[in-house]
């Protein structure tokens, strides 16, 4: 399912109109990204949650040349299904 056929559902379920809830769904996709800027945790009871985890940086080398490269820091969005979703699909 992509974004599309989200809000068609949704607005078929809600009987609103597609517009209405494209900004809704942006919205709620706006706020989580807002909220692991802040490096805040975003969790759904028997959903999941999105946190963000930082990878330090580090040496590796590139396997084409043998030639050791840094790597910088990064961060990363890491979602964790909660109990009740795993059960759900079946995890």
């Amino acid at each position: 399912m992509n974004k599309t056929e989200l809000v068609s559902a949704l607005a078929e379920a809600h009987e609103l109109s597609k517009p209405q809830i494209g900004r809704l769904v942006d919205d709620v996709f706006g706020n989580i990204e807002a909220a692991l800027k802040k490096g805040d945790e975003v969790r759904f009871v028997n959903f999941g949650s999105f946190s963000v985890k930082e990878r330090a940086a580090r040496k590796a080398r590139n396997p084409a040349t043998g030639e050791e490269i840094e790597v910088p820091a990064t961060r990363k969005v890491v979602f964790r299904p909660g109990k009740e979703l795993k059960e759900r699909v079946g995890g």
